[in-house]
């Protein structure tokens, strides 16, 4: 089978009752088809399809800036979705490569709230949302372990428990697995269409029906310069599969997707 997303220890789970009581009423603000911000209950705005909005803010750059915001070439979407540091491009690019996502965007609503805790008005723009391919709706929060300060915290319990009453899976992810990062990473760079030659590619999926090092496939089916590339790509795409919990190299047993 096609190597499913891990998050593994990269996942954090929000506290409840941090910030206060999670009862209040919740409202939600996002950007509309006329490209006018949008106000609506929490409840209503369960059937709003927020992987075509677009972000309720921008991504700046200025000088000495520490974060490293930027646009990610999403395959998933066939367009560019926003980040707004390494750790949020990485999530993406998981978010990309996840069989189980059919659409992405980034910053796509303000939740609302009443915080009783301080008497005031609070509002949070979680960094992800992702339509999943079964319909259901899911909800991404970047940030480090060590970074997480109490104010955060709690608007990340009071996001998780606004998603939990409409059905939204919600996920607060922390730095993810090292060398799976860096293999998808590579895969990344082979994302794109371009990449997909059909006759080369029916010939991979022929040589590694029986799961063969990646290299000793790459010859059987050509040149191996040609012929990695689409090798990569379907890797990515999910047509030929390998274990990406351990360092890709010229060893990996790779084979079609579902054989292995």
């Amino acid at each position: 089978m096609r190597w499913h997303v891990r998050y593994g220890a990269g996942v954090l789970r929000a506290v409840p009752g941090l910030g206060g009581p999670l009862t209040a009423e919740f409202e939600v603000g996002y950007v509309g088809a006329e490209g006018s911000e949008v106000r609506t209950s929490l409840i209503d705005s369960a059937g709003v399809l927020f992987e075509l909005v677009k972000p309720v803010r921008g991504f700046p750059s200025y000088k000495r800036q520490r974060n490293f915001p930027g646009l990610w070439w999403s395959s998933t979407t066939g367009a560019h979705v926003g980040y707004e540091s390494w750790l949020e491009r990485d999530h993406l690019m998981l978010l990309d490569f996840d069989p189980a996502v059919a659409g992405i965007t980034s910053q796509p609503f303000w939740l609302f709230w009443n915080d009783e805790a301080s008497g005031r008005r609070r509002s949070h723009a979680p960094d992800y949302f992702a339509r999943l391919a079964d319909g259901r709706g899911l909800v991404v929060d970047c940030r480090p372990v060590d970074r997480i300060k109490p104010r955060d915290a709690a608007a990340f319990a009071v996001t998780g428990r606004a998603c939990e009453l409409v059905g939204w899976e919600y996920r607060l992810v922390g730095a993810p697995e090292l060398v799976m990062v860096r293999n998808v990473r590579w895969l990344a760079g082979y994302r794109h269409p371009r990449y997909r030659l059909p006759a080369v590619g029916a010939a991979l999926r022929e040589v590694f029906a029986e799961p063969a090092p990646l290299m000793d496939g790459a010859g059987a089916a050509g040149e191996p310069i040609a012929v990695l590339p689409v090798l990569f790509h379907l890797l990515w795409c999910g047509e030929l599969a390998c274990d990406l919990g351990v360092r890709l190299h010229e060893a990996t047993i790779v084979t079609t997707a579902g054989a292995c």
